[in-house]
């Protein structure tokens, strides 16, 4: 099973579907979202199952991070919905944002153990506590699984990868583009400083690029993570001055205000030290991704252009290679 460690008392939000109501921009969204069978609703507030034109169109999505990737010769990977708990200490993710993770924990008692686990049940008491933690917690980042990878000294050009997975946030939201569980698509590069820094700043003009040719309005906007507590607020200061993170933003019809759909982030070393990566020079290598929040992308075409994706117009099917392409 899964627990989420965070600050907030108790875990998430158990709901039921008729739940999903508020009156909200937001939430009106996911609700008529609901209603038209492009989401199906699990109970739990930000996850959900997908329909298949719903899947089709975030495929479709895919196809265009690839085209990029294979374009820059980058390693193609899709990673498990979990990580390795060793590589989850090196990322610094527990220190920054433990409000969010989500750890696996399992049953590893015998007989005696399981009966007393099956009490707890039957009693509605809390049986998670007779739980042992996992050598696994829910990947909260694509990239993560990537610099394993990468530890000792890099190649002259660096590496490149395009990387695939479906992550977790604890953030239990009733808004359309803010789900618990969804699919990051991230081109990753690892290599000089100079060489991870030109990889955001490429990476950040095509990402604006290709997401404008789906018919939405772009903008990029410096920005900073939700890092956790006192000690954050400082984090978040120092990167927003340093413009490390460059957040591709859009207006959702239904929602308020604009939602961050793309990221373009340089990360300096904080990879390459606790990693061991070194560039081929001996220096310590630096690291830079762009990352699709595919699920949001979806979102906001369906707002966009309407939840019927057969209709949509031409030359967006044509970029999502979606069949039939009459609107």
């Amino acid at each position: 099973m899964v627990q989420t460690h965070t600050h907030r008392s108790g875990g998430a939000a158990d709901i039921s579907a008729a739940d999903i109501s508020p009156s909200d921009g937001a939430s009106s969204l996911v609700r008529r979202m609901l209603d038209a069978g492009l989401l199906a609703p699990t109970g739990v507030l930000g996850l959900y199952g997908r329909s298949g034109a719903y899947q089709d169109v975030a495929d479709g999505i895919g196809m265009m991070v690839r085209r990029w990737g294979a374009s820059l010769g980058a390693r193609r990977l899709h990673l498990p919905p979990v990580l390795a708990r060793a590589t989850f200490a090196h990322t610094n993710y527990l220190e920054s944002f433990p409000d969010l993770m989500g750890s696996v924990h399992v049953f590893t008692g015998g007989d005696a153990e399981h009966k007393q686990l099956l009490r707890r049940v039957e009693s509605g008491g809390d049986w998670p506590a007779l739980l042992e933690p996992a050598e696994v917690v829910l990947a909260s980042a694509a990239c993560h699984g990537v610099y394993p990878l990468c530890t000792g000294t890099l190649p002259e050009e660096g590496l490149t990868f395009d990387v695939q997975s479906s992550c977790f946030r604890h953030e239990p939201s009733a808004q359309a583009a803010r789900m618990q569980s969804f699919v990051m698509h991230e081109i990753v590069h690892v290599g000089t400083a100079q060489s991870a820094w030109d990889h955001r700043e490429e990476g950040l003009a095509r990402g604006i690029r290709m997401l404008e040719a789906l018919g939405l309005s772009m903008q990029a906007v410096p920005a900073s993570d939700p890092f956790f507590g006192r000690v954050g607020s400082v984090l978040a200061a120092g990167q927003l001055e340093e413009q490390l993170k460059i957040e591709g933003v859009t207006p959702i019809p239904g929602t308020d205000g604009v939602t961050a759909i793309m990221s373009a982030n340089c990360h300096r070393d904080h990879f390459g030290v606790p990693f061991s990566i070194r560039t081929a020079g001996g220096d310590v290598a630096h690291s830079a991704c762009v990352a699709f929040g595919v699920d949001r992308i979806v979102v906001a075409l369906l707002a966009v252009h309407g939840f019927e994706p057969e209709r949509w117009p031409f030359y967006v099917r044509a970029q999502l290679g979606l069949a039939g392409t009459e609107g």
